[in-house]
């Protein structure tokens, strides 16, 4: 068995997507998956399965929670060594930055070009830079007044974001 950790997208943001940890739980042993847990209710869940294509364990989550829920829930999966990679990257990338470091975890690897396009983007109140399958985002100011929120979200395709301190965490808790 291999050790995930999966993160949810767009849950327990408002009235109509809620989706309690105990019930994260519960549909995700459902999908077939054992010795589950939660982080925080922002939809972090780790999860062991013998299922070994990435995909395929995206794709059953995602039917669990659907059919659980009843709406659906993007779901990111990551092996917990490539979860430590984005980590180690978190930590590289945010060497000796005093301001706010989000992590957007991206379901498909971008290309070189939007790899290229991404990095473009950044100035110095706002850094853009990328592992295998994250986008980091290094910011001086505050989150809702980052310029590049949008243009970067509308090249990395489906995608979820923690900050840095969350993955940081859970890398300590479960890889």
């Amino acid at each position: 068995m291999t050790t995930y950790v999966g993160f949810l997208r767009a849950i327990n943001l408002g009235a109509t997507r809620k989706f309690p940890k105990e019930a994260i739980v519960a549909a995700t042993e459902g999908a077939g998956c054992s010795g589950v847990a939660t982080h925080i209710n922002t939809g972090n869940v780790r999860l062991e399965t013998a299922m070994r294509s990435r995909a395929r364990i995206e794709a059953a989550l995602e039917k669990a929670y659907l059919a659980d829920r009843g709406f659906a829930v993007p779901t990111i999966v990551y092996r917990a060594d490539e979860l430590a990679e984005v980590a180690a990257d978190a930590d590289r990338f945010g060497d000796g930055h005093e301001g706010k470091h989000y992590v957007w975890l991206l379901k498909e690897e971008p290309t070189a070009t939007v790899r290229d396009d991404l990095e473009a983007l950044s100035t110095d109140q706002e850094r853009v830079r990328l592992s295998t399958r994250a986008v980091h985002l290094l910011l001086d100011g505050g989150y809702l007044d980052a310029t590049l929120l949008k243009p970067v979200e509308k090249q990395i395709g489906v995608a979820t974001n923690r900050n840095a301190t969350v993955i940081r965490a859970l890398v300590q808790k479960w890889c």
